[in-house]
């Protein structure tokens, strides 16, 4: 029977086999006749079945992909179909023989698409079309038609050939558009369920812009929706106002949502090993699977060149008079346009899934930040946290690149490979040997760039946290004159750093001369194997072999860049899972599962209780330490509702722990601890947003009038708030850099009492106020009327306050040594919180009385100067707003980096780009002479000849592609060091104004984003831009070789090609400037949130901070967006371009063989060679710009870094140089100094003139503002004097080298500062004492005993000196400054955050240790300077009184008199 079917319908032609292939009749029986009669079985099985129980979805409206899948693609189809039908007839009618079998392949294909038109206009499509199995068929149907078009290419057959190129494409677009749309649709529904789950409104969760996701067709096809931006980028400045909207798919917070389901799904599945890479596939999975079906098209799209070239050269080889060559012409342009659409479009729908991933990942980190407690997140530091922010999202969002290619480059050489056999049978094995053999090479390299890579990031994570140790304590730093000390070393990190880097480079460089080597090696081996084996080369089949070769390149140049990105993506995908695995703190009260204190007897009493531990045991360690250190020991407490209670205790007593414990900040070992939730807190070092004063208080509340005007009241910041320009609306610098401590801290008050939440937790608020104010806001907000009702803890060394409580907690070690309420604190075991300098009850009761009255005078604060960090404090003017330059990238920006690289290593890149480039054209040049002399007589020598030049060719190729790779290592390294240091190095010796004029978060954005940058990406495609202009430029001298026709169409695409780079340069820069500016809030915001997560969590706003940061991801998404567009906007017109010269060199040659050109078109040879170069035009002009405009915007960075290398620098040098000694007595002068902050604000010191003698003890006082830390910024020479001078031991100071001066002066500042390292090089980091000096002045301070039991001398301190509370750090800090023996010592309020007694001890250790030493004290609290030998009272900058305090004390009219009045202590 079989064979009965076979004889009738291929009576002329092998059944099966032809002796070198499957035969016709086969393949259209086979994958032609039975493919197209199973789809049609298929499509009418799923039609009468979803007919029968399927019913289409209510109010559904298609889309436009849709309908271009349910209308035009079947419409093509038929036209296709019928054209096949014609062409068949036309054989017939000219008496060729036409056989049964491809009657029934055509008819067949023109039945599937009328019946696939028939059921695409059923009201049921979309269930037909949309099904999986369908779907799948679809994809197994276009790769039996790859089959059916290699046996008309094989045959010849022109006009069929093209035909049925066109059929697969079509099948292939027909079953991406339907896996695509199946995909959405699922999506879709699977959306909902998530936005239901996470409480989200469909409605709410979009940006929502309606015009932007209903463009044209041909506006998304070509990009036209950017040309507004680029219009406005060449007349004007770009501002954010000026990008694209967002589409509503890519709004973060939907995106967040999206991931933040799958990561929780994934979690509660594996919670022991959770992997945030199967949370992000099942986010973002189908959408990318669906993309990889249209990166398989255009991949095959890229081989149809090279095999139209092939039957281009046969055909004018053969000089046949047909017009199959016109045919075959304009079909290579075409391919190249559709192939130019379709690779836009795929980088475009890959990049929006990019920057989805992208958003969704740092909102994720971000909202993570925001849930883990302090002690969960220990385990990380600050500057690993921020790595995760910036470098491993970046580098888990490029996975989406390297996945695809990992399968996509192995298919393209495969196909490749499998061409090449066509054209040189097996002589292409040769060629395969040095690929299989740098296979291992290749692996080996992989893992060292694996491991380089992990210890790289290692050290850049530690670079980081340095960088933020040092830009956030720089005043401290500046004056203890250690900058250089910390920049030394923060470089030896740094050349760890640079260690791994030059590994992984000079690797990356091997991988470079290995794969770029490939392609010349292989035509080597291949052309001489193939010659050897007894063939003859021909035109067609050399220059087809190159272009496969060309096409082989840019996969093989890939490869290993795809490895190293898969690697460092597996690095960051394990990083965050680690991180974002940590337990979350979300505990909530529940009574049930807390056993009630035993004084708890009835349901009345539980309710009145507002705290309750029970047996809690808690720890400053991660869960993930075995061996937790305690630092809460079996405590047992209740406090009740509407209660004060004041926590006491020696520094280091567990008071900031206590109330860190009832926050959930720490980590609960054993026990229970219970609070409402609903709590305010101010921290011991106030938490300040950069934003407005009222933002800062608001905190996300709703704005009340009255009450907030009764909260600055109760606070005394309406006189404060007064002063400033913009009143409540000015804004406050970063960490609140310009306001004073006080101010800070009765800001932060402010945020507290405006809230009006159940509980109110205050660590030490009134220890950086003065007396007066401290008074003003125990009575007024503390005790006051909106207070009223609230529980009050408040850890505090106040007497006043203790006495006020309703109860007093006495914390010792970790206990809970005393409760019970002030008055019999006294008659307690504990005595030692009596006052010390307590006054007459009835002055207490004056002072009291008078306190309303004396306000308004003696709680003025003036804004002339700060502090603890002596700021000015205009605050309209002081934060300013972050630079961009304007226009291209100035070519000096480049000469620095050349400079930087070193100018003879550039010269050495240049000349071994372009000779490398020379060697290959010279190559492909000497093949064509070759073939073109293959019809002559040739000996063996003469071969031989050949291959040897050949082979010349390849090694001085190979030669100079090794000097460029390294060359280019060498110089990129020597730049990222030079960058650098020298970046480091002026901002070190910067002034201390550019710190609190710029946000730390924009100059940690220079040394970490734009560093990184320029480290790693600006080398990288600064070498793809040289190796594109030398391939084009080698393009168009080999061009206009050899066919001089090519130089009639180079100047108008000249012409054009300029215009196009013109007009989207200019937008390019603007959008990558906007890009760096729209990322500096995202960092700084981090980091911000990072310092005051605690403050955050209590008061119950993550969701306000977290939308406030989905802003700043909104605006940087709309950046990168409009960047991309514009990118492909001009990557498309330049392919388009790039089409057209393929079709014009093309055609020409069409009619230069047919002689209808008076000149000559050159040798088949020369002619071959035209044309294969010809080809790579479409990728090496767009790669070209494309590289040319990310140069440009890389540089950017350097840019912005140069922009901080001309930055205002301290006057480093002196005239006079200081004896070791120096000072010998210490006396101090100050002559008529005044001193201002800016130009423009008032002066905080005021033609001040005193003399302090060598050896005494001097305090400094005054209300906040007054000028006394100006006195030190002067005498350290922070701020240079406007006028006077300052002398000590009769030298000019300003005569002295500023380094020199600080380095022997002794300064403990307000604000502690120890920094991560052991504890021996935090009190002597230039390692001049012994351990028993260093331990001698520790017993002095009273802390030796606590640092044994720490562990010594050797023990490690966390960053910011966390191991240690704020007393203790500045009982440290004032360690370090007694073991400097310096003549002049001076104490910036160093007793404000510990007790009294503790305080009274210090100031005897002061008076009995530093005699001889004159000692300068700044104080709030009056019992710190009544013993001392002389007091300097401040005023608006003016010394208004000085004298011996006893004496002033004594006259009741004196200013000091008066502060003691209203003193409490």
């Amino acid at each position: 029977m079989a064979d009965w079917f076979f004889h009738h319908v291929c009576p002329h032609s092998p059944y099966v086999w032809n002796g070198h292939r499957f035969s016709g009749c086969f393949i259209n029986i086979t994958f032609a006749f039975g493919v197209n009669v199973l789809t049609i079985i298929v499509t009418a099985l799923l039609g009468l079945t979803r007919k029968i129980g399927g019913r289409r979805r209510r109010n559904f409206q298609r889309s436009l992909l849709e309908k271009i899948f349910l209308h035009f693609l079947p419409a093509i189809g038929l036209c296709l179909s019928l054209f096949d039908m014609v062409f068949l007839l036309r054989k017939l009618f000219t008496g060729d023989v036409v056989e049964y079998h491809e009657w029934l392949s055509t008819s067949s294909l023109l039945a599937v698409w009328i019946f696939t038109t028939i059921f695409a206009n059923c009201s049921n499509s979309e269930h037909i079309f949309n099904n999986k199995m369908l779907c799948l068929w679809w994809i197994v149907r276009a790769i039996f038609g790859i089959f059916i078009f290699v046996s008309t290419y094989a045959d010849f057959e022109i006009f069929r050939t093209v035909n049925n190129s066109f059929v697969v494409l079509l099948d292939i677009m027909f079953c991406t558009s339907a896996f695509i749309i199946s995909s959405e649709h699922a999506k879709s529904s699977s959306m909902e369920d998530s936005l239901l789950y996470v409480n989200v409104d469909l409605e709410d969760c979009h940006v929502g812009n309606d015009k932007e996701d209903k463009q044209s067709c041909w506006n998304l096809l070509t990009f036209n929706s950017v040309t507004s931006v680029m219009d406005d980028g060449v007349k004007k400045q770009l501002n954010f106002e000026d990008l694209l909207q967002l589409p509503s798919e890519m709004d973060p917070s939907f995106c967040h949502n999206k991931l933040l389901f799958c990561w929780k799904d994934q979690y509660s599945r594996n919670c022991l090993n959770p992997s945030f890479f199967w949370a992000i596939c099942c986010a973002y999975g189908w959408s990318y699977v669906s993309l990889g079906l249209l990166k398989v098209l255009n991949d095959c799209i890229s081989f149809v060149g090279p095999m139209l070239l092939n039957r281009l050269i046969h055909y004018l080889q053969q000089g046949s008079g047909t017009t199959d060559g016109y045919v075959l012409a304009i079909s290579l342009g075409l391919t190249s346009i559709f192939k130019s659409f379709l690779d836009t479009q795929y980088t475009f729908h890959l990049s929006k899934l990019k920057l989805k991933l992208r958003s969704s990942i740092m909102t994720i980190i971000y909202q993570k930040c925001l849930s883990i407690s302090i002690a969960e997140r220990s385990q990380f530091s600050s500057g690993e946290i921020q790595t995760f922010m910036s470098v491993d999202t970046d580098r888990t969002v490029n996975l989406c690149n390297s996945f695809h290619d990992m399968w996509s480059l192995p298919l393209q050489i495969g196909v490749a490979l499998y061409l090449l056999y066509t054209q040189v049978k097996f002589a292409f094995l040769s060629g395969i040997a040095i690929t299989i053999l740098l296979i291992p090479v290749n692996k080996w390299i992989s893992e060292l760039i694996a491991r380089a890579t992990e210890e790289m990031m290692k050290q850049k994570d530690e670079r980081i946290r340095r960088t933020g140790e040092i830009l956030t304590h720089i005043y401290t730093l500046k004056t203890h004159g250690w900058e250089v000390l910390f920049c030394d070393w923060l470089k030896k990190t740094r050349s760890q750093e640079v260690s791994y880097l030059s590994t992984r480079k000079y690797l990356d460089a091997w991988c470079v001369f290995f794969w770029a080597t490939t392609p010349t090696l292989f035509s080597l081996f291949t052309f001489g194997l193939f010659t050897l084996m007894g063939y003859q080369l021909d035109a067609a089949t050399v220059f087809t072999c190159l272009a496969l070769f060309n096409t082989l390149i840019s996969p093989l140049n890939s490869f290993p860049w795809v490895i190293n990105g898969m690697i460092d993506a597996v690095i960051s995908l394990r990083r965050l899972t680690r991180f974002l695995s940590c337990i979350e703190n979300n505990i909530e009260p529940d009574r049930a599962n807390i056993s009630p204190s035993p004084t708890i007897n009835n349901d009345q009493e539980v309710q009145d209780t507002a705290v309750f531990m029970s047996n809690a045991c808690c720890s400053w360690s991660s869960s993930k330490e075995v061996e937790p250190n305690i630092l809460l020991n079996n405590l047992t407490l209740e406090i009740y509702k509407g209660s004060f209670v004041a926590v006491i205790g020696e520094v280091g007593s567990g008071k900031t722990s206590l109330l860190s414990a009832i926050l959930g900040e720490m980590q609960l070992l054993h026990g229970s601890v219970h609070a409402n939730r609903s709590i305010a807190y101010v921290s011991q070092v106030p938490w300040i947003l950069s934003g407005t004063i009222r933002d800062n208080i608001l905190f996300g509340k709703g704005y009340d009038s009255q009450r907030y005007q009764d909260t600055l009241w109760a606070c005394a910041l309406d006189i404060d708030i007064s002063l400033m320009p913009g009143g409540d609306m000015a804004h406050i610098g970063e960490r609140g850099v310009n306001l004073s401590g006080g101010q800070r801290a009765r800001l932060a008050m402010a945020r507290a009492l405006y809230h009006g939440l159940d509980i109110i937790m205050l660590d030490d608020v009134l220890s950086a106020v003065d007396a007066q104010v401290a008074d003003w806001i125990l009575h007024h907000a503390i005790l006051g009327s909106l207070a009223q009702k609230r529980t009050r803890i408040l850890s505090t060394h106040n007497h006043q306050a203790i006495y006020s409580a309703d109860m007093v907690i006495v914390m010792d070690r970790g206990k809970v040594k005393w409760i019970g309420n002030p008055a019999n604190l006294s008659g307690s075991s504990y005595v030692t919180f009596t006052p010390l300098n307590e006054l007459d009850s009835t002055q207490c009761i004056q002072r009291q009385d008078c306190q309303v009255i004396e306000r308004t005078e003696t709680c003025k604060p003036f804004l002339d100067e700060k502090e603890d960090t002596n700021a000015p404090n205009e605050v309209t003017e002081t934060v300013d707003g972050e630079m961009r330059n304007e226009g291209r990238v100035q070519l000096s920006v480049y000469k620095n980096y050349a400079a930087f690289c070193g100018w003879f290593i550039a010269i050495i890149i240049c000349i071994s780009a372009f000779l490398m480039q020379a060697s290959r054209n010279g190559n492909d040049l000497w093949l064509s002479f070759w073939v073109d002399t293959t019809g002559r007589s040739q000996m063996d020598s003469s071969t031989t000849f050949y291959l040897v030049t050949l082979c010349i060719f390849c090694i001085i190729n190979s030669f100079f592609t090794l000097l460029r790779a390294f060359s280019f290592a060498f110089g990129g390294l020597q730049a990222a060091v030079k960058v650098h240091d020298t970046l480091l190095n002026k901002l070190i010796h910067a002034r201390i104004q550019f710190f609190y004029q710029t946000p730390g978060g924009r100059i940690l954005n220079r040394l970490s984003s734009d560093l990184y940058t320029i480290d790693d990406s600006l080398p990288f495609i600064l070498n793809i831009l040289l190796a594109n202009f030398v391939g084009l430029l080698g393009i168009a001298v080999v061009l206009s070789y050899v066919q001089v026709f090519f130089l009639l169409l180079l100047l108008p695409f000249w012409y054009v090609y300029s215009k196009l780079q013109f007009f989207y340069r200019a937008t390019a820069r603007e959008l990558r400037r906007l890009d760096s500016v729209s990322r500096s809030p995202i960092y700084s915001s981090f980091t911000e949130t990072l310092d005051g997560s605690a403050t955050i969590r209590a008061f119950k706003c993550e969701d306000f901070f977290f939308t406030r940061f989905t802003k700043h991801i909104i605006l940087y998404q709309q950046t990168s967006y409009s960047e991309i567009t514009a990118s492909l906007w001009l990557s498309l017109r330049l392919q388009l371009l790039a089409g057209l010269i393929i079709s014009f060199i093309a055609v020409m040659a069409v009619i230069g063989s047919l002689g209808h050109l008076p000149l000559n078109i050159g040798t088949p040879g020369l002619v071959g060679l035209a044309l294969s170069y010809a080809a790579p035009i479409v990728s090496l002009l767009g790669n070209f710009l494309t590289s040319f405009t990310e140069t440009e915007k890389e540089m950017v960075s350097v840019e912005r870094a140069l922009q901080y290398m001309d930055i205002p620098q301290e006057d480093l040098h002196g005239c006079r140089s200081l004896d070791s000694k120096w000072p010998y007595r210490g006396r101090i002068e100050f002559q008529n100094v005044t001193l201002r902050y800016k130009p423009s604000l008032p002066a905080a010191l005021r033609d001040i003139s005193f003399t302090i003698l060598g050896g005494a003890q001097v305090g400094i006082i005054g209300r906040t503002g007054a000028g006394k830390s100006s006195i030190l910024n002067s005498l350290l020479r922070l701020t240079p004097v406007c006028a006077g001078r300052i002398l000590v031991d009769g030298i000019d100071i300003a005569e002295v080298p500023v380094r020199d001066l600080r380095m022997h002066f002794a300064v403990v500042p307000q604000t502690p500062f120890l920094f991560e390292g052991s504890l021996r090089e935090n009190l002597d980091p230039f390692h001049l004492h012994d351990d028993q000096k260093i331990l001698e002045v520790l017993e002095r301070c009273y802390i030796r005993r606590e640092i044994e039991a720490a562990g010594g001398l050797d023990f490690h301190v966390k960053e910011s000196g966390l191991s240690f509370s704020v007393g203790q750090r500045q009982l440290l800090c004032l360690a370090r400054a007694l073991l400097k023996s310096s003549k002049v010592l001076c104490l910036d309020e160093c007793t404000a955050n510990i007790d009294t007694q503790t305080a009274a001890l210090l100031q005897n250790t002061i008076s009995n240790e530093c005699r001889g030493m004159t000692v300068i004290t700044i104080a709030h609290r009056i019992s710190t300077v009544l013993n001392m030998d002389d007091i300097l009272i401040l005023d608006y900058g003016i010394l208004v009184e000085q004298g011996n305090p006893q004496d002033l004390l004594l006259n009741e009219s004196s200013k000091f008199s008066n502060f003691v009045k209203a003193s409490k202590m």
